[in-house]
Formats: structure tokens, C-alpha cells, sequence
């Protein structure tokens, strides 16, 4: 008997060391959050380090999350809003964190470069340090990640170019490198890219608009020097859901495919795009603008099921369309339309018409004098009409 308590005892003390070792943090892991927690502080109004004392076990810190033995994931800050974030820069040593699948930073005043050692991390799935100083070019070594889902290194101070690799990488869905300094062009992705987010929108990209994945629902390029057309591109992004391509050089005309597309946004303003609207069917999206382009001829019907039209300041002829007007005053589902700075030279609506507060119209600057007020905002200016020698078409 006593031989089998004491092996009974062996055994229970076996599988209780067997439990603490499963606890103890691999020694490389251990260095590399060391060296993590030096390269970092807590901004004033922010408490986030506080318990990583390295005396306990780092499993059980805020912010890191272990499989086993090994870091499995590290959100490094306070999540909660408003948190005041983090100083300093992040470490070459996150590279040795071998396990890593996520690495997210919040919103604070981290400086200095990506690591390039972030490479080393082979089964990344989620890098996320928006909203920091962080600055140098988006390390060519991130484009070997082939588990990598999510880039987000959006408003910081990152330049340089986009690495070719990091279009072609096979599990990349969201790429956001919005508000940056990125310059040159927008790489090419290949057909079998399985992106759904593409948001590089306040750069300074250039060049022309390449073959996108078609599996895209969300695209924005916005505030950059693109040039050259996109109605070859357009056409086969049939799961947008969201296109903003304003405030770029881009010309040339607009498919009316465009207008089919599953969208709830379409931004197109202040370009170059010109040519006839000329949708096949009925226009649902809830916003349009397509204001600050060349578009000229008579404006579309087929646009009275927007929600929010801005036509301003291009070059519309004729009339503005009844069902537009009856939408509008009718209480329908149109709620802004903008139609200031065109050639117009008449609306069906009554002067004694009493628009909905709730809507929204400007006719200011066109080939007619405006049948009723309407307030206008303010970059609008203050003539109601075109000089008549602007308006060959105007009777009056």
C-alpha cells in the first residue's frame, strides 16, 4: 500500500508540474516582450503597462494572449476610446515572437519604422498600427507573409512606394494604407487575389487606375494624381459596394454599368471625367457626386431614385427633369440635389412651391433665373444666373 501511495503521490506531482510547465513562457517569447515593453511607454492619462510586471507570468499581462507556451497575439495599448495610447517606437524584436498572429497598436504617438524583422513572423494574420507617427517605406519582407489578411498602417507618416509583393500576397483581404506620404504607382493585383477592402485614399499615388480583384466591395483612391480612365476597370467590380475615386486627375466617360453596381456611395467629384449620363435603368444608390467634372447634355431621369445628387459645376443642358422635381418636393426619396454651376435653362416647379425642410436644393449659376429660393451653401457664390452670352440656348 504504501508503495502505491507513494507512486499515487509521484504520479498527482508529475501532472502538477506537467501544468505549471505548460504555463511557463517560452525563454524567447519572454526576452522579446522585454524588449517590447522597453521600446515603449504609456503616454500621460494612460495606465496600460502598469501590470506587466515580468516577475508573474507575461501570458497574464493586458494585451498579450498566448497559445501554450507561445505569444500568440499582442494589442498593445488601452482599447477602450479615447485612451491616450502610446509613445516610442516598436522593437526589432516582435520578429522573434514565432507564434505571432496578430499585432495590433492603438492610436498614440509610436515613431520610427515598421520593424523589418516583422517578416520573421510567419504566421501573421493581422498588422494594425493606424493613427501613429510611424514613418520610413512599408518593409518589402511583409510581402513574403502568406497568411497575412489585414494590412492597416493608415494615418501615419509611411512613404515610398507600395511593394509589388504586397499585392500579390494569397490571403490578403483589407489593405489600408490610407493618409500616408506613398508615392508612384498602384500596383497590380493578380485575378486570384481575394481582396474586399482597398481604402489608399489622401496620398500621392500617380499613374493610371490598374486591373482590380473583383472581388472588391470596398475601393477608394481618393486625394491622389491618378490619371488616364477607368471605364475598362469599373465595369467588372460587380461587388462594390462602396467607390470613391474623387479629388484625382481622372478623364474620359463613365460607363452607365457604373450605375448598376451594388453601391451605396458613388464619389467621383473633382475630376475630369466627362461625357453623357446616360444610365440603362433606374439609379438607387443613396449618394452620388458627381459634381466638379465635365459632364455635359441633359440630365438623366433615371436619377430620381438617388438619395443625394450633386450635379454642381459641370456643364448640364436643358431641362431638369419632372420626376427629379416631383421626388424632391414630393417628399420621395431624393433629399439633396445639386444643380448649381451647369447651363440649365428651366424647371417645372412652382414659385409658390414650399419645399420640404427636410430637402435640400440649389439651381444657382445656370441659363434661368431660379423660380423659387432655396438656400445654397456658401461656395455656391451669389449670382442666381449666367451672363447671357453664356447661355445660347436661354429664351428667357
Amino acid at each position: 500500500m504504501a508503495v502505491f501511495a507513494r507512486l499515487g503521490v509521484t504520479v498527482v506531482f508529475l501532472a502538477a508540474a506537467a501544468v505549471v510547465a505548460e504555463g511557463i513562457l517560452d525563454p524567447v517569447d519572454f526576452l522579446a516582450l522585454q524588449a517590447v515593453r522597453r521600446s515603449l511607454d504609456d503616454m500621460p492619462g494612460s495606465s496600460f503597462f502598469e501590470a506587466w510586471d515580468f516577475t508573474a507570468d507575461p501570458c497574464g499581462f493586458p494585451g498579450v494572449f498566448c497559445d501554450g507556451n507561445k505569444v500568440s497575439a499582442l494589442a498593445l495599448g488601452d482599447p477602450r476610446a479615447g485612451s491616450p495610447g502610446l509613445s516610442g517606437r516598436l522593437d526589432q524584436a516582435l520578429g522573434r515572437l514565432s507564434a505571432l498572429t496578430e499585432l495590433s497598436l492603438v492610436p498614440g504617438r509610436v515613431e520610427g519604422e515598421l520593424p523589418e524583422s516583422l517578416s520573421s513572423c510567419r504566421n501573421l494574420r493581422f498588422l494594425a498600427v493606424s493613427k501613429n507617427l510611424i514613418s520610413g517605406q512599408i518593409p518589402d519582407g511583409l510581402g513574403g507573409l502568406s497568411n497575412l489578411r489585414t494590412l492597416d498602417v493608415s494615418f501615419n507618416q509611411i512613404s515610398g512606394t507600395i511593394p509589388a509583393s504586397i499585392a500579390t500576397l494569397p490571403s490578403i483581404t483589407n489593405l489600408i494604407l490610407c493618409h500616408n506620404h506613398l508615392t508612384g504607382g498602384i500596383p497590380s493585383f493578380p485575378d486570384s487575389s481575394s481582396l474586399i477592402r482597398l481604402d489608399l485614399k489622401h496620398n500621392d499615388l500617380s499613374g493610371g487606375v490598374p486591373n482590380l480583384p473583383s472581388t472588391l466591395q470596398y475601393l477608394s483612391l481618393s486625394a491622389n494624381r491618378l490619371t488616364g480612365t477607368v471605364d475598362s476597370v469599373l465595369p467588372r467590380l460587380t461587388r462594390l459596394n462602396y467607390l470613391d475615386l474623387s479629388m484625382n486627375q481622372l478623364d474620359g466617360p463613365i460607363p452607365a454599368s457604373v450605375f448598376t453596381l451594388p453601391l451605396s456611395v458613388l464619389q467621383l467629384q473633382r475630376n475630369f471625367f466627362s461625357g453623357l449620363l446616360q444610365p440603362a435603368n433606374d439609379v438607387t444608390i443613396q449618394v452620388v457626386d458627381l459634381s466638379y467634372n465635365r459632364f455635359w447634355g441633359p440630365v438623366s431621369p433615371l436619377l430620381a431614385g438617388v438619395g443625394q445628387l450633386y450635379l454642381n459645376n459641370n456643364r448640364f443642358t436643358g431641362e431638369v427633369p419632372a420626376r427629379l422635381v416631383q421626388e424632391l418636393v414630393g417628399s420621395g426619396g431624393l433629399q439633396v440635389l445639386y444643380l448649381q454651376h451647369n447651363f440649365l435653362t428651366g424647371i417645372e416647379i412652382s414659385p409658390a412651391s414650399s419645399l420640404p425642410s427636410s430637402v435640400s436644393l440649389c439651381l444657382m449659376y445656370n441659363c434661368m433665373v431660379p423660380p423659387v429660393y432655396a438656400p445654397c451653401p456658401l461656395k455656391a457664390g451669389s449670382t442666381n444666373t449666367r451672363p447671357a452670352d453664356q447661355c445660347p440656348e436661354w429664351r428667357g
